[in-house]
């Protein structure tokens, strides 16, 4: 596959050249670094990096390929990818097309040849950042004017980007190897799943876990469904990841307050763990480079076991928030909030993802113990 010249200015200042091997144009985001040493497609389609740029630690990218069972959303939301090197040669039955023809079908940048340890190193020191990438303008001072005039990330509303435009039914459970398809397997409670930006998986694992799923939008009704569960025709809500600052969610929050106050059972990962702090009155705060990647320690203080786990965010949860939950994880790393109990509530929300994909597994028993919180 014939690569372009393509060109990268970081806010700080920091010009560099690349080869681009994905959709070619002009494209601006925020930049992170994501840890992860495999499952770069399902990173790629995770629906929380929408309006980043994805910088991978792992300095060889695209021998495995891509192929559809591997999506973790309908598309793919993030601006780009940069990655040292980048094999076009794919070594893998499964896939069906390459990384470059994938990233071109989305319209999502490519950039390779990178010196990634340098980007990586200068985002752990400044922080994550604002960068546009370009093949069609190489002038310095023209991308810095261009990025400059562009909003910054906390200012943009992106789960309407991300969120489903309809209801719709997920019976799908995980996927299994020996069958190399998804299983099917019973349930016995429905839980509703506001979508701000879901991955697949996370739907696959509820199904899992016994529950019948239900998708709706972000833009959802408190009181329909509080009046569904007192009427008993749900048993639960699910509040999905997804991307973007969750203060600018003003009226989801109002919802979620709704939800919290007429004891709907709550269940929440990542923006959702998010958007119930926030209504409960503790704002969030932005960390500097965030958690990306699968192989962050989480202790889990209810049995003193470590788990290692998948993540991508970049707000955490106050600790001022024990005034009205029990901390059930802490990260290993920093000592950020991983996991919340809310007291008096059936209300249990964490910060990473139990489901991985990709990532360890040490963590998918979350999901049955809040199908056992409401049995």
């Amino acid at each position: 596959m014939k690569q372009v010249n393509a060109y990268v200015y970081f806010e700080n200042g920091c010009f560099m050249q690349a080869q681009s091997f994905g959709a070619e144009g002009t494209f601006v985001g925020e930049v992170v670094f994501n840890t992860a040493l495999t499952g770069y497609q399902e990173i790629i389609s995770d629906p929380s990096y929408a309006g980043q740029f994805i910088a991978f630690s792992m300095p060889e990218i695209g021998i495995v390929g891509c192929n559809p069972k591997d999506m973790e959303s309908r598309g793919v939301f993030a601006q780009g990818i940069l990655v040292h090197h980048y094999s076009s040669f794919v070594s893998n039955f499964r896939a069906s097309q390459n990384l470059g023809m994938f990233l071109k079908e989305y319209n999502v940048m490519g950039l390779c040849s990178l010196p990634m340890r340098k980007i990586i190193k200068m985002i752990r020191e400044e922080g994550a950042m604002m960068m546009i990438a370009s093949t069609e303008i190489n002038d310095k001072e023209q991308l810095k004017e261009i990025l400059q005039k562009k909003p910054q990330i906390e200012s943009l509303h992106l789960v309407q980007q991300v969120s489903t435009k309809k209801p719709y039914y997920h019976n799908k459970g995980t996927f299994c190897f020996d069958t190399m398809d998804f299983s099917t397997p019973p349930t016995n409670k429905k839980i509703v799943v506001i979508d701000f930006g879901v991955k697949n998986n996370i739907l696959n694992n509820l199904v899992n876990a016994g529950f019948s799923v239900e998708v709706i939008p972000y833009f959802f009704d408190a009181q329909e469904l509080i009046r569904r569960f007192e009427n008993k025709e749900i048993d639960a809500v699910f509040l999905s990841n997804g991307p973007g600052n969750p203060s600018i969610l003003h009226n989801e929050i109002e919802q979620i307050k709704l939800l919290i106050q007429s004891h709907v059972p709550i269940f929440a990962i990542c923006l959702g763990h998010q958007l119930i702090c926030i209504a409960q009155g503790y704002p969030t705060y932005k960390l500097k480079f965030g958690h990306h990647g699968g192989n962050h320690p989480v202790k889990n203080l209810c049995n003193e076991t470590v788990e290692i786990t998948a993540q991508n965010h970049i707000y955490s949860a106050p600790d001022s928030i024990v005034a009205i939950a029990d901390i059930t994880h802490r990260n290993l790393f920093d000592g950020t909030i991983e996991g919340l109990l809310y007291h008096d509530k059936k209300i249990f929300s964490i910060q990473y993802h139990p489901e991985s994909s990709p990532g360890p597994q040490d963590s998918t028993h979350i999901f049955k113990e809040f199908m056992a919180m409401l049995q």
